[in-house]
């Protein structure tokens, strides 16, 4: 069946219901959908199968070929039309994008995320900003991590921040959070039987250990705490091993998205050395 099309002519209940979704996290996990702009990250969410509920464009300037053949392809419930002053309200950006996607939020279920002898997942422990969030999430797609998880109250995954932060990447890596480490502690229990063996790794600048030094081949859990206070002391106790990346200068410490990179690099390096 193909969607409906509604034109909008006032910022009425359809329009404030997207302009709602795009600035209110309680919203957002109310309805389970999210608020996506942008060529990239839309055509991620589609080539990844994500749910679109709704599409937002305007009439008043043509349409490209692209937006075009989305929209020709949609499977959404409804396409909203609107004049150009309404689209230029809803946007985040400076220049408009031509389609604004609602979509739905998959359930946070571990079993998102594919075990695999190599497997290498990255849990974030109470991310406080949604621009690491993203960064990270970009950083583990890019470097070979098969998943992320996120615990404690944080950031929210949803946030058109975190998610143009993600420059669509959240699309393709399986992102699960959760209420906190406790959560986690059977699911790592049952990695361990599945694969034989699992190693906890912490990162934190008094680590006993340096990346370089470390094995990073076997199965790994890397864990990267929140940017102010570091890895909880739940974490801490359970990791097999804490690593710290030499730094010199006058710098005391990395931001947690340019950490998270290099050790995700190292991983990598050591993997690919294998091969």
């Amino acid at each position: 069946m193909p969607p409906r099309v509604k034109k909008l002519y006032s910022e009425n209940n359809d329009f404030q219901y997207a302009e709602t979704l795009r600035r209110n996290r309680h919203k957002r996990h109310k309805h389970r959908v999210f608020f996506v702009e942008g060529v990239r990250p839309i055509n991620q969410a589609l080539s990844h199968g994500w749910p679109v509920t709704a599409f937002y464009y305007t009439r008043d300037k043509r349409l490209s070929g692209w937006a075009e053949s989305i929209l020709a392809g949609s499977t959404a419930q409804v396409h909203y039309e609107m004049p150009a002053a309404l689209m230029d309200r809803l946007s985040l950006k400076t220049d408009p994008s031509e389609l604004i996607a609602l979509v739905a939020m998959p359930q946070d279920d571990l079993g998102r995320i594919p075990v695999r002898p190599d497997l290498l997942i990255v849990v974030f422990d109470r991310p406080a900003s949604p621009g690491n969030l993203g960064t990270i999430i970009r950083s583990c797609d890019a470097l070979g991590a098969h998943g992320l998880v996120m615990t404690g109250h944080a950031a929210d995954l949803y946030d058109p921040d975190t998610i143009s932060a993600t420059t669509g990447s959240l699309f393709a890596l399986p992102v699960v959070r959760l209420d906190g480490p406790q959560d986690l502690v059977p699911w790592f229990d049952s990695l361990r039987q599945r694969l034989g063996t699992l190693h906890v790794v912490g990162s934190d600048e008094q680590g006993t250990v340096e990346l370089a030094d470390h094995d990073w081949t076997t199965p790994t859990v890397l864990v990267v705490g929140n940017e102010t206070w570091g890895m909880s002391a739940f974490f801490r106790a359970l990791c097999d091993t804490i690593v710290r990346i030499p730094i010199y200068g006058s710098a005391s410490s990395l931001n947690v998205a340019c950490a998270t990179s290099i050790l995700l690099y190292e991983c990598d390096r050591q993997r690919r050395g294998q091969q």
